[in-house]
């Protein structure tokens, strides 16, 4: 009887000395001899090829250089600045299926707080970026059309800002906020607050009808969580592929104060407990605070207004379409961590017209 020779099925492990990492990093964010140590000693340990590195400047911020480490074939782009870097390193990589790698920098990291990622130990995530798993996350598609008539299309991570939290932004000293970090926002605020506060706009929010409505501030969220532990929008969540929003209507000192509570003492302390929980069911919902759902969202502004994107401003818009691009992006995380995407990319829709 003659034996059948049996195909050779063994599969060869994957050459990881042809995968490179790039790394896209702020020359002023970041302390660039730690991080370079930090990158030859993980990629070496994973079996990678040698890193390439792309510096950011102000002509540009990081999509341009993402672009050419794209082109020169990165597996894995890193991050390397404040969330500006961030943001423009995700605008890049939107849609591509090369992830992001976050290392921590700057006075924000919005996004890595989001996922829960550590921040206090940027060598762990430089190992992550080389050994971890890809998380799909959503992007916000945000189109601004200028006082001039001109459009400019940009994505964001963790949110987008009108109002007096644009204007914050907009006046924040960037020596004061390099030297303090968040509390430069105090000295912006009363800056901010000695001008007009009052945004009158019309929204029209997925296929509902066109409505009107006057804020301090508007926030459309991808994420939920600011520094100093705030959660604003408690249920935001990264891969929903839907935008939770909320409007700010204080009126005088009181309404702040309401805010203050809603905000600072509700969401962040009561939420996290079932007693809490249970005190905040009691509570009835305040004026001052309107929190909306949509996936696409349309606005015409009375007047032109400041704009901020994941913390950096971005000048005056007179209407802005936003969407969700569910799945857009994807982010390293950790082998080990415990929250995976359930949520399937898909395709962005666009928005209804902007109403006039």
């Amino acid at each position: 009887m003659t034996e059948t020779a049996q195909p050779d099925v063994t599969q060869s492990a994957p050459d990881l000395k042809a995968l490179h990492a790039a790394v896209v990093y702020n020359p002023i964010k970041v302390e660039l001899d730690d991080v370079r140590a930090a990158v030859q000693e993980a990629e070496t340990a994973a079996g990678w090829g040698e890193t390439r590195w792309y510096e950011t400047s102000v002509d540009d911020p990081g999509e341009g250089v993402t672009k050419k480490a794209l082109k020169e074939g990165a597996s894995v782009v890193m991050a390397a600045g404040g969330d500006g870097t961030v943001r423009a390193v995700a605008e890049s990589l939107r849609g591509t299926g090369v992830p992001i790698g976050l290392l921590p920098s700057g006075t924000g990291n919005l996004l890595a707080r989001n996922l829960d990622l550590d921040l206090a130990h940027m060598p762990g995530s430089v190992v992550s970026a080389f050994t971890g798993k890809d998380r799909a996350i959503d992007l916000g598609v945000f189109e601004a059309e200028l006082p001039d008539g001109k459009r400019e299309r940009r994505v964001f991570l963790v949110m987008a800002g009108l109002g007096l939290d644009a204007r914050m932004i907009a006046n924040t000293n960037d020596d004061l906020k390099a030297k303090v970090g968040w509390l430069a926002y105090v000295d912006a605020i009363a800056r901010s607050l000695r001008g007009h506060n009052r945004v009158r706009l019309r929204y029209k929010l997925d296929d509902r009808p066109v409505r009107a409505m006057r804020v301090n501030t508007l926030l459309i969220g991808n994420c939920g969580s600011l520094p100093a532990n705030i959660l604003l929008l408690p249920e935001a969540a990264v891969d929903d592929g839907i935008f939770d929003i909320v409007a700010l209507r204080p009126e005088g000192f009181f309404g702040w104060v309401q805010i203050w509570v809603k905000i600072v003492w509700e969401n962040g302390v009561l939420r996290r407990s079932a007693v809490g929980r249970k005190l905040m069911s009691m509570t009835r919902e305040v004026r001052t605070l309107r929190y909306l759902k949509g996936k696409r969202l349309a606005i015409r502004l009375e007047r032109p207004e400041e704009y901020e994107l994941d913390g950096d401003a971005y000048g005056k818009a007179i209407a802005i379409r936003t969407w969700v691009d569910p799945g857009a992006l994807l982010v390293r995380i950790p082998q080990e961590s415990e929250i995976d995407s359930d949520q399937d990319a898909g395709e962005a829709k666009q928005s209804a017209d902007v109403p006039q």
